[in-house]
């Protein structure tokens, strides 16, 4: 998605008549949404500067232009394109990446990695050369046309507010040099010289031809951990780091050195919603720290995602090699301290307090991976603790880690990876849910498909045909139906039914390890304990009749729950002690686990609500997005309502 584009010549129009701003503002605000003034502030300095270097009558005059290019499958956005054929006629496109900067530092032991100024505080980012880089790379990944027609990338990167500070310039230092020899730096004074580079390969223009297709291009399929999880442990790059992710991965590197060094006991934690990268960082480290002959585990509350791994990688692996790195979270009971140089822990929210298969062994979960390792790594979103006895709080983690006497260091993944990279969806989902207010309330994101069913017969058929092209589409509910013991291995005996739609479907049977990757399952429905920590393509959830549109409000309750969940196992001790407490309980456990179920879906999300208050609900806000997308992106995923009259 390009939210402007243009010739060279309409560029240098717009900006001289002073309406580029104007332009940029509306476009961005039906594509993407809410703007914030310092962007606005931005792109007003910026373009003045790119104006003067494209100013040159030996840059064609239709030459295309780009401004903010979203990067497929994440919600990071390229500032500057020019596209056009070299001398020998080879498509161009010439990718920059505009700083504000005036100043930076260095930041030692941590690879790409510097120090500047954002919104008024020091921050530590990814160079400007690795980040151009980065960008760049992941267009040539997923796009197509790109890769197809021999489209050619020269990324760069201009601080046109950055002065040489000499010899020991921290922007040019030898550690950056390896980024910046694959994407060139200019700086305050080097017009000319960027002007010289874009010339290099922008001799003919292409009338936005270029732009067109990497617009329009097919996009290969987004990665999915699960599957790219073999080769990652192999040593091979699946997924390059962008942004916040590089950062948290270099920290993660660099506490580990201190850790070993200095016998000084570390604490991560690394805060993140959902889609942000959680997991494939916690691969990552646990690919790297092993690979540096660290004693390494990863650990999850969760058996789902373990199971999916095993799974895969059981073909290449020994069982023995996968159950040393892939452990449940109650494995460190009988640890003793510092055992483990690193212990990564995924879905951190997900720990429970006691281990075993009756909950009564060990004192604390975070207490004991803490007391295991030299560096314990915490990925947490405490709006995913889904059960009473999820105990995963960044308080807990920083209570134990000053009992231990560890240094803790706290981070926070802002990059979205799911949901076609759209962060207005996940706004939306939390604003919908009424778990937070955000500040795009109406708006989901032009590249996401979300819909609502009437019907579970026509959710069920959609979510079959989506599946029939990868098998990453699934069915999941939230727990409002018992899971029949006679119907464990029986997928004709139905768990979930819905009467006056002739609706019936069973529980994730004997399979629930790997229920998100085997073929079957789409004859099955899924549920929290067997989806979260996965991906799929497209979701189809089932809201059962814990929660409601009532009196304005979107309320839950608890009693709606299958007697079968344990999710709300001593709810009824608690209401007798503190029932206000209690309540605010359910009610959370209630809407996070229909937000974690919700935002499963990389590419889509359908659903159908028992209760019919609340399908209106969600109909009307649906609507109300209406106001940030152009008709034809807005009716697009609903193209064949006419045949599927139920489908809003």
């Amino acid at each position: 998605m390009i939210v402007y584009e243009a010739t060279k010549d309409e560029f240098l129009q717009d900006v001289f008549h002073d309406k580029l701003v104007q332009n940029i503002s509306r476009n961005f605000q039906a594509k993407i949404g809410r703007i914030n003034q310092s962007e606005i502030r931005a792109w007003d300095n910026s373009m003045q500067y790119m104006y003067r270097v494209l100013n040159d009558t030996e840059i064609p005059d239709d030459a295309g232009v780009a401004i903010e290019y979203k990067v497929p499958y994440t919600s990071k956005r390229v500032d500057f394109l020019i596209s056009g054929s070299d001398n020998d006629h080879r498509d161009s496109v010439v990718i920059i990446e505009l700083k504000q900067w005036g100043s930076i530092e260095k930041v030692e032991g941590k690879d790409g990695v510097v120090k500047t100024v954002m919104n008024g505080r020091i921050v530590e980012t990814p160079h400007p050369a690795y980040q151009a880089w980065s960008y760049a790379t992941l267009i040539k990944d997923y796009n197509e046309n790109v890769q197809n027609d021999d489209t050619e990338l020269y990324p760069c990167a201009y601080l046109h507010n950055y002065l040489d500070t000499g010899v020991d310039d921290p922007l040019t230092d030898k550690m950056y040099q390896t980024y910046i020899e694959q994407a060139p730096l200019f700086i305050k004074g080097d017009a000319g010289k960027l002007r010289a580079f874009i010339k290099r390969y922008i001799k003919y223009g292409d009338n936005k031809e270029n732009l067109y297709r990497i617009e329009n291009g097919r996009l290969r399929p987004s990665k999915s951990l699960q599957e790219s999880l073999s080769n990652m442990l192999k040593g091979n790059q699946e997924f390059i780091m962008i942004d916040d992710q590089k950062v948290v991965y270099e920290t993660a590197l660099q506490l580990s050195n201190e850790s070993i060094r200095t016998n000084q006991k570390n604490v991560l934690i690394v805060e993140g919603g959902p889609g942000t990268g959680k997991s494939v960082l916690a691969i990552n480290l646990l690919v790297e720290l092993t690979k540096r002959n660290l004693v390494c585990q990863y650990a999850t509350k969760n058996a789902a995602p373990r199971n999916i791994y095993a799974s895969k990688l059981k073909q290449d692996y020994r069982k023995s090699h996968i159950d040393n790195l892939f452990k449940g979270s109650g494995s460190y009971i009988h640890s003793e301290c510092n055992e483990f140089d690193v212990l990564i822990v995924d879905e951190a929210h997900r720990l429970n307090e006691k281990s075993g298969m009756f909950q009564n062994l060990g004192e604390n979960q975070i207490k004991e991976i803490i007391f295991a390792s030299k560096l314990s790594v915490f990925f947490i979103d405490e709006r995913q603790r889904v059960t009473l006895k999820d105990i995963g709080s960044i308080d807990a983690i920083e209570k134990f880690a000053s009992l231990h006497n560890a240094v803790v260091t706290k981070v926070r993944l802002e990059s979205q990876f799911r949901c076609n990279g759209s962060d207005g969806y996940l706004a939306w989902i939390d604003d919908v849910l009424q778990i937070r207010e955000t500040a795009n309330s109406n708006f989901i994101g032009s590249n996401y498909e979300f819909r609502v069913f009437s019907d579970p017969n026509l959710l069920r058929r959609e979510i079959e045909k989506r599946n029939r092209v990868n098998n990453r589409s699934r069915l999941v509910a939230g727990y409002c139906w018992n899971w029949k013991k006679e119907g464990k291995n029986n997928p004709n005996i139905h768990d979930v039914e819905i009467p006056e739609y002739d609706f019936g479907m069973s529980w994730n049977l004997a399979n629930s390890d790997t229920w998100a990757i085997n073929e079957e399952s789409i004859r099955e429905i899924g549920c929290i304990h067997t989806s979260q920590g996965l991906e799929f393509d497209y979701v189809g959830v089932i809201i059962g009749e814990d929660m409601i549109f009532l009196r304005g409000q979107v309320q839950t309750d608890y009693t709606k729950r299958a007697k079968t969940d344990s999710s709300l196992k001593g709810l009824k001790k608690m209401l007798q002690n503190n029932p206000d407490e209690a309540m605010r309980l359910a009610d959370e456990i209630i809407r996070n686990t229909y937000r974690t179920l919700m935002t499963r879906g990389q590419k889509g999300c359908f659903i159908f609500c028992m209760d019919k208050e609340l399908e209106k609900y969600f109909i009307e806000r649906w609507k109300k997005t209406n106001q940030t997308f152009t008709p034809n992106e807005f009716f697009k995923p609903f193209l064949k309502v006419a045949e599927e009259k139920e489908g809003y």
